[in-house]
């Protein structure tokens, strides 16, 4: 396995107009890490992520993913990630394995792959008896585990989730954490975005976006050490307690 990082930003800028919306960010994520993506609302980092996942093309700078340049090869990027957006990404109108098969196709798995992922993501979930109900009414964090588990299908090298446990309850965020394991223990490196700073102490480790720019990046340890605090919390309201804008 290559030793170079899965993703590596330099300068990386996003601007809507005269709006700097992400401002000349850097860093590198490792194989393997749980990269934790953090910042207030209208900090930049769902921004900051669309342009990641070849969704926006940057303004300016430099970056790439999975090997892929973020500027060039967005197409070649989406083929190799996986990517739950911060709201429900599946279809309500169909039923769970509906939505497996959907999504296999998408990937461009062959019906043998998507039969036998198929069956581990059911017994993973413990929702063999769901497999002919609508996900429209699954309870939302049935409806969140399930999104992550058709988001790593075909296996990507990284998997970003924006917001992934936003309204569930805390065993359900339990459960969706021990789901983050899993996939890391079988190699995939995990980008996410959180409102939880309690989450952020479960990562690899962390940058902190304010105002378009990362103003803090490390394990959460030495992060709690610098800023001489107890809790991610307490670090991540040092430095909100500047930020200038908010969506």
């Amino acid at each position: 396995m290559s030793n170079d990082p899965i993703i590596s930003v330099r300068e990386l800028s996003k601007c809507f107009g005269d709006f700097i919306a992400v401002d000349r960010i850097s860093f590198d994520v490792a194989r393997g890490e749980i990269f934790g993506f953090l910042g207030a609302n209208g900090a930049g980092k769902t921004t900051a992520m669309r342009m990641l996942c070849g969704l926006s093309y940057p303004s300016s700078g430099s970056g790439t993913v999975a090997g892929f340049d973020v500027m060039r090869e967005g197409e070649r990027i989406k083929r190799r990630i996986g990517y739950m957006s911060q709201r429900f990404s599946l279809y309500d109108d169909l039923t769970v394995m509906e939505n497996i098969r959907l999504y296999a196709g998408i990937y461009g798995l062959t019906r043998r792959q998507m039969l036998r992922r198929a069956v581990t993501v059911l017994d993973r979930l413990q929702f063999r008896s769901e497999a002919d109900t609508l996900v429209g009414g699954l309870p939302l964090g049935w409806k969140q585990k399930l999104a992550f588990s058709v988001a790593m299908l075909h296996q990507p090298e990284v998997v970003f989730l924006d917001e992934p446990t936003g309204g569930v309850d805390p065993v359900t965020r339990r459960q969706f954490w021990e789901l983050i394991y899993e996939a890391v223990a079988d190699g995939t490196t995990v980008f996410i975005t959180t409102h939880y700073m309690d989450e952020a102490e479960y990562c690899s480790r962390v940058s902190i976006m304010v105002d378009g720019q990362i103003r803090a990046l490390g394990v959460p340890a030495d992060l709690k050490r610098q800023f001489a605090v107890q809790t991610m919390d307490e670090v991540f309201r040092t430095l909100a307690r500047g930020a200038k804008r908010s969506e």
